[in-house]
């Protein structure tokens, strides 16, 4: 996706450090610690497969250590090099601190087709990754802490976990070394979804806004509006799911690596998943029109248009023709620097990453808490929960009947008002507040400060500031 005369993802990233710096006022020599990566590890290592010797490339770098642990995904793909493992260590950082969760960023990813193998084999593969970082510390519950991204899933988490146990035997935080597990072996209720749903979230957020979305030329809320998805992953499939299910959007296109489906009536997700899973495509879904140029379907008349996939997809190749008032990024770096200059310039609202990403790694926290708490949330206070409202009902009931009032509650409400919070409505409260506070921050120099145009540099702002707190807090 590389086009000549622009800046590859890495200098992406910095450029538009670079951007929000020269708005700051920050010392030459801080700002130039924030924006450096820490660290970077490079390890090779062979595993014995097929009868042969397999030699792989993988990485695990740490952008910045102002908080520990760091935290960031680890990727299975082919492209996956230095460059871009730095840049969305530095991504993850900037993340954290403008979500306010209390880790450094990091990133890890393995140069490996993950379809090329099968479990067994690639379960070979992920323990002997695991094993070189884990002996490093670079997968440890107080010192660095990975999660899914593309490529890995629950699955892979869950042979992390056990590596890590296998060779830390009385570590009793050993569950707390990578988040994204499965819910049997330390995960939370939520974290598959959490992505996706900050997606959603941070939607909404915006639309709460009148003279944001004015910004973007739209008026009234996610009903009705003409959305194109780029991706049907994990983030583009539950953001597509819940924005249509929930919120009444139309999902009028899904863009994926074998062409893109259109239907303006609104795709049906879980049908058009159904599919996919089978079939490996879009191609031959029977409920929309294939298009098998993709890429082209980016620009397709829309109101919302939620890349999901990877970066650079949106670049300044085709960043002129692309019509979406409001960009969503809900992967990392969809959007290069050139692009994003003339996208605003155009007088598009781009959502960043930065910001719209960040539900993965707030349950992250979450699950990261609770692995160290060794306790489920709502445990504890959901039936006291249950009990108080109970009690609340009960009494005005009662009243009711002595005063003769003849008042009678919902049946619905009273279901909802007496059923106490379990893990995963507390996990979506704390991933919504995360979400709107967030948002709230970034808005504030949006609107606030004259020189600032974009969220983009707001969110920047906002994190480069909290990170230099913390260095300053050092005594840097």
């Amino acid at each position: 996706m590389h086009h000549s005369g622009e800046p590859s993802f890495r200098e992406s990233v910095d450029l538009m450090f670079e951007r929000a710096v020269a708005l700051m006022d920050l010392p030459a020599g801080l700002a130039q610690k924030i924006r450096v990566c820490n660290s970077t590890y490079t390890v090779r290592f062979g595993v014995r497969l097929r009868g042969k010797i397999e030699t792989f490339v993988g990485y695990r770098s740490v952008h910045s250590e102002h908080m520990e642990p760091v935290k960031g995904g680890i990727r299975y793909a082919t492209n996956v090099n230095q460059d871009e493992v730095e840049a969305l260590a530095a991504l993850m950082t900037y993340k954290c601190a403008l979500v306010e969760t209390p880790f450094g960023g990091s990133k890890g990813g393995l140069c490996i087709d993950p379809r090329q193998y099968d479990e067994r084999e690639l379960e070979q593969i992920t323990r002997r990754f695991a094993y070189e970082l884990i002996k490093r510390d670079l997968i440890h519950p107080a010192q660095n802490v990975p999660a899914p991204d593309m490529g890995t899933g629950e699955r892979e988490m869950a042979w992390i976990v056990d590596q890590y146990r296998r060779m830390n035997t009385t570590d009793i935080n050993a569950a707390a070394c990578v988040t994204g597990k499965p819910l049997n072996s330390g995960g939370i209720r939520g974290r598959v979804e959490a992505t996706g749903r900050g997606v959603q979230y941070a939607l909404r957020e915006f639309f709460r806004h009148r003279e944001d979305m004015a910004k973007a030329g739209l008026t009234g809320t996610l009903d009705g509006k003409r959305v194109v998805v780029q991706g049907l992953g994990n983030v583009g499939y539950h953001a597509a799911k819940f924005l249509s299910e929930e919120d009444g959007a139309k999902i009028i296109a899904v863009i994926e690596r074998d062409g893109a489906v259109l239907n303006a009536a609104g795709l049906d997700i879980e049908d058009l998943r159904a599919h996919l899973a089978a079939t490996g495509g879009v191609k031959d879904y029977a409920h929309g029109q294939y298009v098998a140029e993709g890429a082209a379907v980016l620009e397709t008349d829309c109101d919302i248009l939620i890349p999901a996939a990877m970066e650079g997809v949106i670049n300044i190749g085709n960043a002129e023709r692309i019509k979406a008032p409001l960009i969503i990024e809900a992967a990392n770096g969809p959007i290069t620097f050139g692009a994003d200059e003339i996208l605003r310039r155009k007088g598009c609202v781009i959502i960043p990453d930065m910001y719209a990403n960040a539900g993965g790694v707030t349950v992250s926290y979450f699950e990261w808490v609770k692995n160290l708490s060794h306790i489920r949330f709502g445990r504890m206070q959901r039936r006291a929960e249950e009990s108080r409202s109970r009690l609340l009902v009960e009494e005005l009931e009662r009243l009711s009947a002595d005063k003769g009032l003849g008042w009678e509650l919902k049946p619905e409400f009273r279901e909802k008002f007496l059923t106490g919070s379990d893990e995963l409505a507390l996990v979506r409260s704390g991933l919504d507040d995360t979400m709107r506070t967030a948002y709230q921050s970034m808005r504030e120099i949006w609107h606030g400060r004259q020189d600032v145009e974009d969220l983009r540099v707001a969110a920047y702002i906002v994190a480069i500031d909290r990170v230099a707190a913390t260095y300053r807090s050092k005594g840097l």
